[in-house]
């Protein structure tokens, strides 16, 4: 199972076999991609050596299935440990250029599935992303002003603004005209920082 291998995983990097590591991880993204994923968010030391091995397959296998908004996802946390490697500009590039070619499709047609799907996925993972880093650096602040909390607060406002509802519009179309319970569970997540 995905479990078992992922465990193995784990066993071979404490080991410090990363030949052995690699090989179980390309057969897990193989078995399920979205739990690797999540292995590799939860459980890898991102300041590690192998990390880096990791997140490029990952990107790597994205790609191919062509689920570009994940793909463009680990090749910016590859340039962030590499910013001067061409061969992450380069797919960086390509995924932002899917970006920009999507947005114009939505223009000429703003219920295009495919359109909807990338661009839902992508401002939600970008708002994600941006979500903890407001979160994080709200956090290093030992006792907050009510200053720095309005300020931290707005920051979330502006966020859902400009991330989180952009992705709502997008996946709400994805819903209304194709039964996906991804783009649901994504909507759902959604809905309870709407609340908050």
């Amino acid at each position: 199972s995905v479990d078992e291998m992922l465990q193995k995983v784990s066993a071979a990097i404490e080991a410090g076999q990363q030949g052995q590591a690699m090989s179980y991880f390309r057969q897990t993204i193989s078995l399920n991609i979205d739990r690797t994923e999540m292995y590799y968010w939860t459980n890898i030391d991102k300041s590690s050596e192998i990390s880096v091995k990791l997140a490029n397959e990952l990107a790597i296998a994205f790609r191919k299935k062509r689920n570009y908004d994940k793909a463009y996802l680990f090749y910016k946390e590859l340039l962030q440990k590499a910013p001067n490697n061409v061969a992450y500009l380069e797919s960086c590039a390509e995924m932002q250029d899917a970006l920009r070619m999507y947005e114009t499709i939505l223009q000429l047609d703003a219920d295009n599935l495919a359109a909807n799907i990338f661009l839902g996925n992508y401002y939600y993972l970008m708002a994600e992303q941006e979500k903890k880093k407001l979160e994080t650096d709200y956090k290093k602040i030992s006792s907050p002003t009510k200053m720095q909390y309005a300020r931290y607060r707005d920051g979330l406002s502006k966020l859902f603004a400009t991330g989180y509802e952009k992705a709502r519009n997008s996946l709400q179309k994805v819903v209304l005209r194709f039964p996906s319970t991804e783009a649901q569970k994504t909507l759902d997540k959604i809905f309870i920082i709407e609340k908050e």
